[in-house]
């Protein structure tokens, strides 16, 4: 068994906030971010390479058989969620261990704290009410389907958290994304303390071009599978100023093929 201690874990569901919380970290403290859903398609490669039953069951049907034919449970079945657990740990083993990773992602099996791979003081799933998730995803407009599966997953990662003693930080719309992004940073204290981290505004403006690009990879390879639609450079995404600056919170909403062009930088910011 290999424990990652340069990994800093937030779990959860989808609708809690894990990518705003863990990115505001990552660049606040010179880290490197994980981001599992910009690993879905080479996860989703990895199952159809392996003979995964559920993996062929969906790219054989189309979006609309996906999200309107099928119940909550199936759709929970064909999301992999259990399958790619493991394919989250392959990734975090291959990642450099300087600086530290904040690893985010409703994939991120909770199992990694109750084996020792993770690190207790280093961890914390975000498990969201039910209001405050069905608030924040109608809020990003998500369609009924996703949504159900959603609430659901909220029900399976929580009972996972449990199982295997995950550290929980409730997210009831009671804390603003600054107060829950402090509550996170108190929990990871030491570890942050510790380091290593990026010292340099050259490092740091680096690991915010590789996580660009790693949303540019997760656009890009939806629009390669057979069945999806449209031109995966001109679609517009958010992405996180490359400026370097640890106080730079901005983000700019620009299309894929902007970001392939040059760093991305928010107006005013160089």
């Amino acid at each position: 068994m290999q424990v990652l201690r340069h990994v800093l874990w937030i779990g959860g569901p989808p609708g809690t906030g894990k990518t705003a919380v863990a990115t505001r970290i990552a660049r606040r403290h010179g880290l490197r971010w994980y981001g599992a859903d910009t690993r879905t398609w080479e996860h989703r490669d990895r199952a159809l390479g392996a003979g995964n039953a559920a993996a062929r069951r969906w790219e054989a049907m189309t979006p609309r058989e996906r999200w309107e034919r099928s119940t909550p449970a199936q759709m929970l079945e064909l999301s992999l969620h259990a399958a790619r657990g493991p394919m989250v740990l392959d990734d975090l083993r291959a990642l450099p261990d300087s600086p530290l990773v904040v690893a985010e992602g409703s994939t991120l099996p909770a199992q990694a704290v109750s084996s020792g791979i993770a690190h207790r003081s280093r961890a914390v799933w975000l498990l969201p009410t039910d209001d405050f998730q069905r608030a924040l995803l109608d809020a990003r407009g998500t369609a009924p389907g996703p949504t159900a599966l959603y609430r659901l997953l909220a029900e399976r990662i929580a009972g996972e958290a449990s199982e295997h003693g995950a550290p929980t930080l409730l997210v009831d719309g009671s804390l603003d994304l600054e107060a829950t992004v402090a509550a996170v940073e108190e929990r990871f204290a030491a570890a942050l303390a510790e380091g290593p981290r990026a010292e340099t505004r050259a490092q740091r403006r680096a690991l915010l071009r590789e996580a660009n690009e790693a949303i540019v990879a997760q656009v890009r390879g939806y629009h390669a599978r057979p069945w999806a639609e449209g031109d995966a450079e001109s679609v517009v995404r958010e992405f996180l100023c490359e400026c370097g600056s640890t106080a730079c919170q901005a983000s700019v909403h620009v299309p894929v093929a902007a970001v392939m062009a040059g760093a991305v930088l928010a107006p005013g910011r160089r």
